[in-house]
């Protein structure tokens, strides 16, 4: 029977955190874990996303029947951004005081690489032997940059027979089992040049931009819509760019949005209300001026958090962690369940629990604790086991 070594754990999360798979690149990741399982009887699909030569998803099952238990992590990490900040390199793996760091250490090659050893583990245990029921792996593309991966697993299939979730994004103080949706907006400005001393003559990119936000602020902030669970609906323009020199009249300018939706203020709506925006905007002007164009589409996650599938994880988490409690929560990120359980109802048993912390995701010197990182392994291993057995529901 196979289990892996504290030397194993770090090691091998030492090889991926050394694939830069900075918003792409994950299909060398992809290989990577797919010979992993190969060297242990587990066959694996490498799946381009979107026709790419750099960018595939990963997938893998185990077992046969029902129920079929989902796990899914992100193979992309998010820029290492100024390398200087860094105590060390950031795609060399460095141990210190019982930290592991790197980028993409947190978030989330070390939880994806818990699901990997886990279902290795349950294999090579004989545990489908004697028990029916399937565990799918789900590595997916792109998450930090739109869930480009999660979408195609969707759109072809993959969570059809699917019965529950478990993302392992960092989460190790609390078990989430509902998200805000995610959406991002471009919005161009069209104007015309002309000598800052003679405005008349053109028109001002800048200044119909600028009424377009004071204008969206309004409208959105006014309608005051919220959930009891997830909060507010909440939308920030968070980057702006315009004109060419300070003594012309800018003919472009753009921003860019992003809007944290709720089920009371959902991707629809929004759409619908950036388009009737649009359209004012644009109303008694000779040509458009404004143009909207939508970037980025995830809808909330909307689960109970009732099933028995996070009654085990509750209690297998605080046992394994020595914790007290393991809170359930709802957060205000997203993840790539939001593609992943379209269609699915509130009672679906979905949940995100990984060895990182969300505080550290994305930060300079990011890290997960080697000690919580090897409990993971198990913690996957015995929800997966006794969900089941006991059953999802």
């Amino acid at each position: 029977m196979k289990q892996f070594t504290e030397e194993e754990h770090v090691s091998i999360l030492a090889d991926l955190i050394a694939i830069a798979s900075v918003n792409e690149g994950e299909h060398e990741v992809a290989l990577y874990l797919q010979k992993l399982l190969a060297a242990h009887d587990i066959d694996s699909d490498v799946i381009p996303v979107d026709g790419s030569t750099t960018r595939s998803n990963l997938f893998a099952k185990i077992g046969s029947g029902k129920p079929t238990i989902a796990l899914s992590g992100h193979m992309d990490v998010v820029s290492a951004g100024n390398i200087d900040a860094w105590t060390s390199d950031p795609f060399t793996l460095r141990e210190a005081d019982g930290k592991l760091y790197g980028r993409g250490t947190n978030d989330m090659k070390a939880g994806l690489l818990n699901l990997v050893f886990a279902m290795i583990e349950l294999k090579s245990e004989g545990f489908f032997n004697e028990h029916e029921g399937t565990i799918q792996l789900m590595a997916t593309v792109g998450e930090e940059v739109g869930g480009a991966g999660a979408r195609q697993f969707y759109q072809e299939g993959y969570m059809d027979d699917v019965d529950a979730l478990w993302v392992t994004e960092p989460s190790v103080n609390d078990i989430i089992y509902a998200h805000k949706g995610s959406m991002n907006f471009r919005v161009d400005s069209y104007g015309e040049a002309a000598h800052s001393s003679l405005p008349e003559l053109g028109y001002n990119a800048i200044d119909k931009l600028a009424e377009f936000i004071n204008t969206m602020n309004e409208r959105f902030r006014s309608l005051g819509r919220t959930n009891d669970i997830l909060g507010d609906f909440v939308i920030n323009t968070t980057v702006i760019e315009g004109g060419q020199q300070v003594n012309s009249i800018p003919e472009s300018a753009h921003i860019e949005i992003n809007a944290r939706t709720v089920p009371e203020l959902d991707n629809p709506e929004v759409k619908q209300i950036f388009q009737e925006l649009e359209e004012a905007a644009n109303a008694g002007e000779e040509s458009q001026r404004i143009k909207v164009t939508c970037t980025m589409d995830l809808p909330s996650v909307f689960t109970d958090g009732a099933s028995n599938f996070i009654r085990i994880m509750q209690r297998v988490g605080q046992e394994a962690l020595g914790y007290k409690e393991l809170p359930l929560i709802a957060s205000t990120g997203v993840t790539d369940a939001a593609s992943l359980l379209q269609g699915k109802d509130e009672s679906f048993p979905f949940a995100m629990f990984g060895p990182g912390e969300t505080r550290l995701a994305h930060k300079v010197d990011e890290y997960v604790t080697k000690d919580t990182y090897i409990t993971f392994t198990q913690i996957v291993k015995q929800v997966c086991q006794q969900a089941l057995q006991e059953g999802l529901h």
